[in-house]
């Protein structure tokens, strides 16, 4: 097996991965480090949580000198995402024997400082969101002439968010001799045209996952009977203790909600939504990371690219609109081989949905909340329930039993019992008649 020693790095980046206790690459660095040391284009394709980011920082931060500047841009759809790559950068380059500096640069920062700083000096690093850097590209205050590595990571959400335009503006702004490396966790045939005009002759290296869900990672989906969701989210939270328990809604509005719920209930929870002032998300993420909030309601945003270590416990309050994003949204507990669980809230409108899942692949444990604890129940399936017990019924009564449940008068549920008894004595009596008909021809017949 691959040990890190094996690749022969600086002093300087040795060091830091005894002080950060790496001994061993994971699958997706042990397969990538060599393309990107060997000077390739790579497309890489892994889940989330498989050691991308390291996959691409240590063989190229291994190569950046002091001399020049801008050699280096990493590319990154989310302020959140890019500052936990610049934190993993420092760690790294802390112990150069020369000083190596990082420009970070994302939406909602001081602008006019960043040119200010980048007048005086170039550095060598760039970390940051497609907009901004683009911007001081643009404007000629962030000097590319010289850049000769370009990360594109999670490429898939910059998609999603609307990014690609400004990354091809920035790749087309950088020189012609340039390796270009792109990261994601899923592959989109909206992403092929940037690849082909981009990458020359990529490597490409796709890690699936053996299963959908990682095995250390207890599925569950508990159905809600139309219930009130936020009631259900709180007896989950208070019934496990988790240590540090995820809730994902789809909406900035639902959020909201969930988190006024929880903490009118005083509970301790923080929120992460892409509404929320730059300065607040940042404190907010800071506080979860030394452990200050034991739940936290998030948006789609922190399904991606956010390390929230700890995690225990994930929760979707409802079923995400985008597959990939449930798994995701899983992917954020059960990390580096600890065991986590994942439930999944659906109602009576979402059967069809969970079904959809298990056809891609995602098995579940179906789950219940009964005398204060979570039990095992049968997968819930009212639909073809009640569709088989139609069929039963002769057609008249079909209609009459759904007449009686948009009336939902007093007794209609008895009136339904007795309709069904008073159909079934109908058909024995045509039944019956039908017999002596068919007796009494058959003695004509004899006679």
């Amino acid at each position: 097996m691959t040990t890190f020693a094996e690749y022969h790095w600086s002093d300087f980046i040795n060091t830091a991965l005894q002080q950060i206790n790496f001994q061993q690459p994971t699958p997706v660095q042990d397969k990538v480090i060599p393309l990107i040391t060997a000077g390739h284009d790579v497309i890489v394709q892994a889940q989330t949580g498989s050691g991308k980011t390291h996959a691409y920082l240590l063989p190229l931060l291994n190569q950046i000198t002091p001399q020049l500047q801008v050699q280096l841009i990493i590319a990154v759809p989310s302020r959140e995402l890019a500052g936990q790559i610049r934190a993993a950068a420092e760690k790294i380059i802390a112990l150069a024997p020369e000083k190596l500096h990082i420009g970070f640069y994302v939406g909602g920062t001081d602008k006019q400082k960043q040119i200010q700083h980048l007048n005086n000096w170039q550095p060598q690093i760039v970390i940051g969101t497609p907009g901004r850097i683009w911007d001081l590209i643009q404007i000629q205050a962030l000097q590319v002439q010289k850049t000769q590595f370009l990360v594109i990571d999670e490429a898939d959400m910059s998609l999603d968010f609307g990014f690609l335009p400004v990354i091809d503006q920035i790749a087309s702004s950088l020189p012609a001799e340039l390796q270009t490396m792109v990261f994601s966790a899923t592959i989109p045939q909206k992403l092929q045209p940037f690849l082909k005009k981009y990458l020359r002759q990529p490597q490409v290296v796709n890690l699936e996952a053996a299963t959908v869900i990682a095995p250390n990672i207890s599925n569950w989906a508990l159905f809600t009977h139309g219930r009130d969701r936020q009631k259900i989210i709180y007896q989950l939270l208070t019934l496990g203790q988790p240590y540090l328990a995820l809730i994902f809604a789809n909406t900035k509005k639902n959020v909201n909600q969930i988190y006024d719920y929880l903490s009118a209930q005083g509970l301790k929870v923080a929120r992460i939504h892409g509404d929320l002032p730059p300065r607040e998300r940042k404190r907010t993420m800071k506080a979860i990371a030394q452990m200050e909030y034991q739940f936290v309601v998030a948006s789609d945003l922190a399904a991606r690219g956010i390390d929230i270590p700890g995690v225990s416990h994930v929760i979707n309050a409802e079923i995400p609109v985008e597959d990939e994003f449930f798994i995701h949204r899983v992917g954020r507990t059960g990390r580096n081989k600890m065991k986590g669980i994942a439930i999944t809230l659906y109602g009576p409108d979402e059967e069809a949905k969970i079904q959809h899942l298990e056809q891609l692949g995602i098995k579940f444990e179906f789950k219940e909340i009964r005398n204060g604890r979570l039990l095992a129940a049968k997968a819930h399936d009212a639909r073809q329930q009640r569709s088989a017990h139609q069929q039963a019924l002769d057609p008249t009564l079909r209609g009459f039993v759904k007449k009686q449940k948009q009336r939902r008068k007093p007794g209609y549920r008895k009136k339904i019992k007795q309709a069904i008894i008073s159909d079934r004595k109908r058909k024995q009596k045509i039944q019956q008649r039908s017999q002596r008909r068919h007796l009494r021809a058959l003695k004509k017949q004899q006679g």
